[in-house]
């Protein structure tokens, strides 16, 4: 069980696991509250309140959250950066919640202009540099984990990456 929990008294896989099936279940079904407006159980897609709301939402980005509050990150080809991002989008669940996810580019405009928004600082991820962050892009590279060994996820919006497309 992540986060240090030696057993399971209530059978569950663990709830960053549920709700990243959730997200998945939300993605699938993109066609169809008040509550949180980040809430991740939010339907339909594209319900999230995000940086540029978008009419045909087809990703819910969301971030993972180490036993330290930390964020998970992962690295992604790029040109001119430390390449890290925080940002991910869910494309599998499979066996005791593994799942494979796609790492979603940050960006920011620069000049009119999006670029990556490189989050790193010397060794380390400068959480500063996150409100610099304007959208998303997609990456092709993508990262296979337990979600078990996650205490936290945390939605942050819902774009339209050209996934389907």
């Amino acid at each position: 069980m992540g986060c240090g929990k030696k057993d399971d008294k209530f059978d569950s896989k663990g709830c960053v696991c549920d709700v990243v099936r959730a997200i998945k279940d939300i993605q699938d079904n993109a066609e169809e509250a008040c509550e949180c407006p980040t809430n991740c159980f939010l339907e339909p897609l594209g319900a999230l309140v995000s940086p540029a709301k978008q009419a045909k939402a087809d990703t819910r980005v969301f971030v993972l959250k180490t036993a330290d509050g930390s964020p998970f990150h992962a690295f992604f080809r790029g040109t001119d950066c430390a390449c890290v991002s925080i940002f991910f989008r869910v494309e599998d669940i499979f066996d005791n919640c593994c799942a494979v996810l796609r790492v979603i580019e940050p960006l920011k405009k620069d000049h009119g202009k999006k670029e990556t928004l490189d989050i790193v600082e010397g060794c380390c991820i400068d959480l500063k540099k996150i409100c610099e962050l304007d959208a998303f892009r997609s990456t092709n590279d993508c990262i296979t984990v337990d979600l078990n060994c996650f205490c936290a996820v945390q939605c942050i919006a819902d774009v339209n990456l050209g996934i389907c497309d």
